[in-house]
């Protein structure tokens, strides 16, 4: 793991313990002392380090290459996972991956944003950017879902919707604007979780749910930082202060009350350890189900309905 520009010093440090390490067994000599002397400086680096960072060192830590993706956490947390393809209109996006699975016995309809891990998959997976077609698939896979009477479970891992012009033509806007309306009319618990990138309405477009937690390096925004920094300053290079004024760290997002809770991630990020990180959204959705399936439909969407509305009232 090369890391990033800030985790360089904890890169070496680790790359340094594990040198001297592999130097004893060797060897077959007692260094024993001296390795802990230095885990245990790694673990004081790794904190002040992990627990000091900026929005835009989120930001990084958020879009790592190495970090789980939906596809990840399916086959980590559920078993029996049968994916559904097409809109019934016009194609199937390959960047929003919809299904039914099982997770610990109970049948939940699952959605999420799917990157690729090289060159070859992220143009497969479109970088993550759904096509319009991939909101209508995730839309018919709710409704599906609404029809068995089971919970949805959304992965939110998108820069934001493809803005291309073939996906303009299809009625790139008209499709998330259906799933916002539609979304709200869905009567049947929901929980989205923002496992890396929230990028604007192709994040927005399957996240209306009764509840919305983002892992605690993820970030959701209106626009990218570098987005941002090209209105506003003109100049990409401004992103670092444009991720500090867009607020769009989960600690930010849960102060404004635009999110519900945030998921702890392993020390130095989910991508780390995608394991404990797995564990940590199971947590989240089986706690949420649970509180959500006791809630009267009706009352569900009343609450669903008003948690959105009241987001941006100021007093």
């Amino acid at each position: 793991m090369t890391g990033l520009d800030f985790e360089k010093p904890i890169v070496e440090l680790e790359k340094k313990i594990q040198e001297l390490k592999n130097f004893v067994s060797d060897k077959k000599i007692d260094l024993s002392s001296e390795v802990r002397r230095l885990e245990d400086k790694l673990e004081h680096l790794k904190k002040d380090t992990y627990g000091n960072l900026n929005a835009w060192q989120k930001v990084q830590i958020a879009r790592h290459p190495q970090r789980p993706y939906s596809l990840d956490y399916i086959s980590l947390l559920m078993a029996d996972f049968v994916e559904l393809h097409g809109d019934r209109l016009f194609a199937d996006d390959k960047a929003m991956i919809c299904g039914f699975a099982t997770l610990d016995k109970e049948k939940i309809a699952v959605i999420g944003h799917q990157k690729g891990r090289d060159t070859k998959e992220n143009l497969k997976r479109n970088f993550g950017c759904a096509h319009p077609e991939g909101y209508r698939k995730a839309l018919r896979v709710m409704q599906l879902a609404q029809s068995f009477n089971l919970p949805v479970a959304i992965f939110i891992d998108t820069p934001g919707a493809y803005p291309g012009i073939g996906a303009e033509e299809r009625g790139q806007s008209e499709a998330i604007a259906l799933n916002l309306r539609e979304m709200m009319l869905i009567a049947t618990p929901i929980v989205s979780i923002v496992i890396g990138e929230g990028g604007s309405g192709g994040a927005l477009g399957v996240g209306i749910a009764d509840r919305v937690a983002v892992l605690e390096n993820a970030y959701y925004s209106v626009i990218s930082p570098e987005g941002c920094a090209a209105i506003l300053w003109k100049e990409g290079s401004k992103a670092p202060e444009a991720a500090e004024v867009l607020k769009l760290t989960a600690q930010d997002l849960l102060k404004m009350g635009i999110i519900d809770e945030i998921i702890p991630e392993p020390t130095g990020g989910a991508h780390r350890d995608h394991q404990k990180s797995a564990q940590n959204i199971k947590e989240v959705i089986f706690k949420n189900f649970k509180e959500l399936k006791a809630i009267d439909k009706d009352e569900l969407l009343r609450l669903r309905y008003n948690k959105f509305r009241s987001i941006g009232v100021v007093q």
